[in-house]
């Protein structure tokens, strides 16, 4: 179960500890950009990008002192990401609208689950990708790339006739999907 007091990682900071502020914020980043992606509707790159402006204010406001409170480092964090994301989505959509309704840029509890659903889903699938052989990869990515890419025309490139495309479609579908249940049940 992940923690939600992170007041060793403020100590951590403050005293210079490099190692133990280290391994505390290869804790906390990706559960920020975690939030950030699930709660926020944030792409993997806007999150990241939002999270490490934040760590850089946030280290600032620690090296001067402003921060004395350790207990409510964690809760700190997200307020100040979702705030940065709130201001990084304005700036990239100011074109859109001038004002930005927070209700509508916070994503509804069905919207998480499916977006953090997406997410593992994705995972699993990349792994299940990488298990298979370079030639059975290759070939099922050039139809995830590409796919409304008819049988003649993947027949023409992969120099197969079109049954043996049709098959070895269907074979290499079939091994991902046995791969993303045995995955997902784990």
């Amino acid at each position: 179960m992940p923690r939600s007091d992170y007041s060793e990682l403020l100590v951590a900071l403050r005293d210079g500890q490099s190692q133990k502020a280290g391994e505390l914020l290869n804790e906390v980043v990706p559960r920020l950009q975690d939030y950030l992606e699930v709660v926020m509707g944030a792409d993997e790159n806007s999150a990241k990008e939002c999270v490490q402006e934040t760590m850089l204010r946030v280290f600032e406001r620690i090296r001067n002192e402003e921060i004395k409170d350790d207990k409510y480092i964690f809760s700190y964090l997200l307020k100040t990401c979702r705030h940065r994301y709130m201001r990084y989505y304005y700036e990239q959509h100011w074109f859109e609208s001038f004002k930005i309704d927070q209700e509508e840029a916070l994503t509804t509890p069905a919207e998480q689950l499916d977006n953090l659903f997406d997410k593992e889903r994705y995972k699993i699938l990349k792994v299940c990708l990488d298990e298979l052989n370079k030639k059975s990869r290759e070939f099922i990515l050039y139809f995830i790339r590409k796919p409304d890419t008819s049988t003649k025309e993947a027949a023409k490139l992969f120099k197969l006739s079109g049954g043996n495309v049709r098959t070895r479609k269907t074979r290499i579908k079939n091994q991902l999907h046995d791969c993303y249940r045995r995955k997902s049940q784990m």
